[in-house]
């Protein structure tokens, strides 16, 4: 408003200005100044129009610029909005990319630590590989021995078996010699019988003719008393018979014993004594012991005798919704352990029986295997990296096998028992270490985090019965107490009664006797 009153003052102002001075001619001086004063008003309203003229100006630079800001925000808000569901977007999308980044850093460290372990025990095998070397040395110096002790008694043995063959052909000489005497002995014998036969021939034919005389001056009384002189002869004969083979039998005896005597009287070599037997004589003392696989007994074929499993769980798949879990597992903290129990399974490898996890580390016990790895073998951790492999092979055979994983920390060793045989075992294990109480138990699955992070190439696929975990070692004649069916040992501290949940489709049966873990 105030520009269009300047204007309109700008404008009637020079007219009135003009007549004042046609009226007051006289006045010049006066007209001199309004001339300048209307001269300086003109410069004052040019100066004025360009000023207005500027504000117009920038009044509409200022209203294009308010559009414009406007449309820039409106720009702004959509793309804070695509930048928005985009970030959005790249979350979802980073949310498994960090899990699978965490599992693969987790992975990473167990494969660096595990290879650390391997560099290790690879030393100490060298090193252990140096000993064996020496022990193989001083073994086989001291086989060497042996040999030419053994070659010595073979000597020796050879030596009196030739004394012992000419002793036996010395007895067959004087057995042929024997055998000439009695030949001689049965001629003499023979003769003496047909002698003795013709003797009674004739007398025979004597009493004979006797008989058939007929005597005039004879009494009757002299035919009675010829009986009785007979009978006698016929005595006599049989007792002669009778005392020449008694006398034949005595020289025949007579004859083998002084045979016998000559041949062990025989002249020849010093017979050497015989060895006595190896059971008796006491084994050769040597620098190194070796030990030598026991023979156990074999596995019982009669199962359902064994009535000390309590229950059956089942894993019918690879599933990782297929896991058992305790709900409290290790009260204290473990300087031993022995886990126990019965399994069967179809599939190719074993896969994870137990996971044992804390915060501070998700392998502090596993009995690990896996659908990738050699089917053949497991893992046995205990605070990884540390492990030791077990040999599985015999147990993928689809039956019924006890296992038994025995760990002392207080000797650093480790057994590994199969049916009661001994499979595996080791030392320099984690001797000294500690299993920390308050962790996560579970059967079945392998823990990547406390209570999960399950990978189903890692399942356990298969039946496990009477699985028992104690404190302690045991010994093997406990281990064998067990699978011939004469209950559990003492010190159980958990078992399959501990379960404190089932997931997924894992079933428990309760079966007194393995036969009916079915």
């Amino acid at each position: 408003m105030l520009p269009i009153c300047l204007l309109l003052a700008a404008g009637c102002l020079p007219g009135s200005l003009s007549q004042e001075a046609r009226t007051g001619e006289p006045r010049k001086p006066f007209f001199e100044r309004v001339r300048r004063l209307e001269e300086q008003f003109r410069r004052f309203q040019e100066v004025t129009l360009r000023h207005l003229q500027g504000i117009a100006g920038n009044y509409n630079i200022s209203y294009n610029i308010d559009t414009r800001f406007r449309h820039l925000a409106a720009q702004h808000d959509t793309v804070t909005a695509a930048l928005n569901a985009s970030h959005a977007a790249l979350q979802e999308d980073l949310g498994p990319m960090k899990t699978w980044m965490k599992k693969l850093q987790k992975r990473t460290k167990k494969l660096a630590s595990k290879l650390s372990s391997l560099a290790g025990s690879l030393g100490d095998s060298r090193k252990q590989s140096s000993g064996e070397r020496l022990q193989q040395s001083a073994l086989l110096s001291n086989l060497t021995l042996q040999t030419a002790g053994h070659t010595a008694e073979l000597a020796a043995l050879r030596a009196s078996s030739n004394t012992l063959q000419s002793q036996l052909e010395s007895l067959q000489e004087a057995s042929r010699s024997q055998g000439t005497q009695m030949e001689v002995l049965e001629q003499r014998l023979k003769h003496m019988l047909h002698k003795e036969a013709l003797a009674s021939g004739h007398q025979k034919l004597a009493t004979a003719q006797e008989l058939n005389q007929t005597p005039q001056d004879k009494q009757p009384e002299a035919g009675g008393s010829q009986g009785p002189g007979v009978k006698l002869k016929a005595k006599r004969r049989q007792r002669k018979k009778t005392l020449a083979q008694q006398l034949l039998a005595q020289a025949a005896n007579r004859g083998l014993q002084s045979s016998l005597a000559r041949g062990s009287q025989t002249p020849g070599p010093e017979t050497p004594t015989m060895p006595e037997p190896q059971a008796a004589r006491p084994p050769p003392r040597s620098t190194t012991q070796i030990s030598y696989e026991p023979l156990w007994p074999p596995a019982p074929e009669n199962l359902g005798t064994l009535c000390n499993v309590g229950s059956m769980l089942l894993f019918p798949n690879a599933s990782t919704e297929n896991f058992a879990a305790f709900g409290q597992a290790f009260r204290t903290g473990l300087h031993e352990l022995s886990a126990c129990g019965w399994g069967s399974t179809p599939a190719r490898s074993l896969g994870t029986i137990l996971s044992y996890a804390t915060e501070e580390n998700d392998n502090k016990l596993v009995l690990h295997g896996r659908n990738t790895a050699p089917p053949g073998a497991i893992h046995f951790v205990i605070g990884d990296p540390a492990f030791r492999e077990l040999p599985v092979g015999r147990l993928l055979d689809g039956r019924w096998h006890h296992v038994c994983v025995i760990w002392s920390s207080l000797q650093g060793k480790f057994w590994f028992y199969v049916d009661r045989r001994l499979a595996a075992l080791g030392s320099r294990f984690q001797e000294g270490y500690e299993i920390p109480p308050g962790g996560s138990l579970i059967l079945g699955q392998e823990q990547d985090v406390v209570g999960g992070g399950f990978d189903p190439s890692e399942a356990f696929v298969g039946r496990l019965a009477g699985f028992a975990i104690w404190d302690r070692a045991l010994t093997p004649g406990e281990v064998s107490s067990i699978v011939t069916g004469k209950g559990l040992p003492r010190g159980v501290i958990l078992s399959l009664a501990d379960v404190s949940s089932l997931n997924g489709w894992v079933q428990k049966v309760n079966c007194t006797c393995l036969e009916h873990c079915v």
